[in-house]
This record gives C-alpha cells, sequence and structure tokens, in this order.
C-alpha cells in the first residue's frame, strides 16, 4: 500500500461508501488522500457503470419486505439485477432491505416523477400557483414560482431523488449507482408498495 495511503484511510472510506478495499485505495491515491474528494470520486465511477449499464436487461433481483413500528408499517419492493448469482448475494439482499426500510420511513409517492399520478401533479401545481397569487406575487412570476416548488415537490416525493435516511449527504439515486459499481450489474428498483394501518380508513 502506497506509504501516503494508509490501511486506517481506507477502512474510513470503505465504511463510508461500502465499496471493495481495492477501489478504495485506487480513489485515495488518484485524490491524495482527500476522503471527500475520493468518496465523490466512488460516486462518479458508480454513475459511470450505471450509465454503461443501462442498456442491459434486468430480469432478476427480489422482493425483499420490511415491517416497521411494531406492525403498523409495511413495505414491499421489487429490486431487479442482471443475474441470479448477485440476486442471491447477502450484500444485494441487505441492500434491497435498505431500500424497504427507507421507502417506510420516508413515505416516497413513486420510484420517479413518471409514476406520480398527473391529477394528483396538477393539484399540487394549482395549489402552489394559488399561493402564489394570494401572496401577490406577479403573475409573470407565477410560473417560475410554481416550477421551483414541483422540483421540491418531486425531490421530496420521488424515491430516486429523496435523501438516503441512513446517510442523508447521499440520495437513493447516488446509493443505487454505488452498488451498481460494486456489483457491475446494472440494478433498478422496480417498484414498490407501502401499507399503513388506518391510513385510508
Amino acid at each position: 500500500m502506497s506509504s501516503s495511503i494508509s490501511a486506517e484511510m481506507v477502512k474510513k472510506l470503505r465504511d463510508r461508501s461500502g465499496a471493495g478495499i481495492m477501489d478504495c485505495k485506487e480513489a485515495l491515491t488518484e485524490c491524495v488522500g482527500d476522503l471527500e474528494k475520493a468518496a465523490d470520486y466512488l460516486r462518479k465511477k458508480g454513475l459511470a457503470t450505471a450509465r454503461k449499464r443501462a442498456g442491459r436487461v434486468a430480469g432478476q433481483g427480489v422482493v425483499q419486505s420490511y415491517i416497521h413500528m411494531g406492525g403498523k408499517i409495511g413495505v414491499l419492493v421489487e429490486v431487479n439485477c442482471e443475474t441470479d448469482f448477485v440476486a442471491k448475494t447477502d450484500e444485494f439482499i441487505e441492500f434491497a432491505r435498505s431500500i424497504a426500510m427507507h421507502i417506510a420511513a420516508s413515505n416516497p409517492l413513486g420510484v420517479l416523477p413518471e409514476d406520480i399520478p398527473a391529477a394528483l401533479l396538477e393539484r399540487e401545481k394549482q395549489i402552489y400557483r394559488d399561493q402564489a397569487l394570494e401572496a401577490g406575487k406577479p403573475e409573470n412570476m407565477v410560473d417560475k414560482i410554481v416550477e421551483g416548488k414541483m422540483n421540491k415537490f418531486f425531490k421530496e416525493s420521488c424515491l430516486m431523488n429523496q435523501l438516503y435516511v441512513r446517510d442523508t449527504n447521499l440520495t437513493i439515486s447516488d446509493v443505487l449507482n454505488e452498488m451498481i459499481a460494486k456489483t457491475g450489474e446494472k440494478i433498478t428498483i422496480h417498484r414498490f408498495a407501502r401499507f399503513q394501518v388506518g391510513e385510508d380508513v
């Protein structure tokens, strides 16, 4: 190991990113021992791997469940990958479980913006428009205000845009890309269902 990159530094980055020892060592060497930059380096590497894998078919995977708060909240999530081999690994199953736990805690409305019903989006837009007009904002600024509030709404309501409950420095998209980099396979969070006792009563 390079004299400037200690085993302790590699361990710190590994604990933080979940990446392999060799990837952590490479990232720290590239970033001259800067932990923050090395974490970003690994994230970008994950993004690059994700882009390369985008056209591949993820036909394997797991349906993972999570029950929270003494049975008051339950989640089922389907996470897909390319091979049955990866789907059966403890790391992949733990990843799917972490996503299910996040969904239980953060209650997203869909995986991506296009998963949110159009009627709900229209209702949100109308509320933001009415609020802006009631606040006396000029008509020519209202559309910009609505657009800004809708971007915030998507950030809070779409699973892929949400900040990960276990590490709010990362979005779910970042966590997914890190998993793609680790496995070398295309991985997708396909769909989920969240149930809460008394929610629709």
